[in-house]
């Protein structure tokens, strides 16, 4: 009989004693800064490259991450499928508001747009659609990739989204290692510049097809920005 006790309890505790939440739930702030400085960006681009007025954009984001912040303050490891919903959105305004200014940038570049007559209206308009670009399919990858950093933070699945060197080789990993959005921000800038994978493999279909997409629009708006501004200094 002790023995059976014991046995069940020890069952008991395995059952339920899962990961601390806190564990391995990174701090809010890295993610909070790249919406910061997406919006900044937002600020900085030329009226026609906007997909709103000025303020429209970035104060829509502001919101959506204050509520993120006061949902789930400190480190993310709160799941709810509220706080979820919250973030999709923000990455999809995120997203929608890069891939509006590359296609109004295209356009620009193709029919001569006002920017287009200055190497340096050009150049700065350009990296501030490249790095939107950038920092939004950072966030892209940070919040689908393992169902979230909520998500990431209570368990690692055994086939993940996107396999970084820690994954693909276990020796290199240290003890309950979790991808952290710095890892995808460097994702995001390394597929941005060398225009495919380079340490992180895409496994799931969704990631490579993100990655795809952004690869080439990361080769058209620096092929077609470069190409002009020289033409503008020749």
């Amino acid at each position: 009989m002790s023995g059976r006790n014991v046995t069940s309890s020890a069952a008991a505790t395995q059952h339920h004693a899962p990961e601390p939440r806190e564990a391995f739930g990174e701090t809010r702030w890295p993610m909070a800064a790249a919406v910061v400085a997406a919006m900044v960006l937002t600020l900085l681009l030329p009226d026609d490259l906007r997909l709103a007025p000025r303020w429209v954009l970035p104060s829509v984001e502001g919101l959506l991450l204050l509520a993120l912040i006061a949902g789930d303050p400190g480190r993310i490891s709160r799941r709810s499928s509220a706080l979820r919903g919250v973030s999709i959105a923000l990455v999809g305004v995120l997203a929608l508001s890069a891939v509006w200014s590359t296609v109004r940038l295209v356009d620009d570049l193709i029919h001569g747009g006002e920017e287009t007559s200055s190497a340096a209206s050009l150049l700065q308009a350009g990296g501030a659609v490249w790095g939107g670009t950038v920092l939004a399919f950072a966030l892209l990858y940070f919040e689908l990739d393992s169902g979230g950093a909520a998500a990431r933070a209570r368990r690692m699945p055994p086939t993940p989204a996107l396999a970084f060197p820690q994954q693909l080789s276990p020796e290199l990993n240290t003890a309950g290692w979790r991808p952290r959005f710095i890892d995808y921000l460097y994702l995001g800038l390394t597929n941005a510049t060398a225009f495919s994978p380079t340490d992180v493999m895409p496994l799931a279909p969704w990631a490579k097809i993100a990655m795809g997409v952004q690869s080439l629009v990361s080769l058209l708006i620096l092929g077609l920005v470069v190409a002009r501004a020289v033409n503008v200094l020749a």
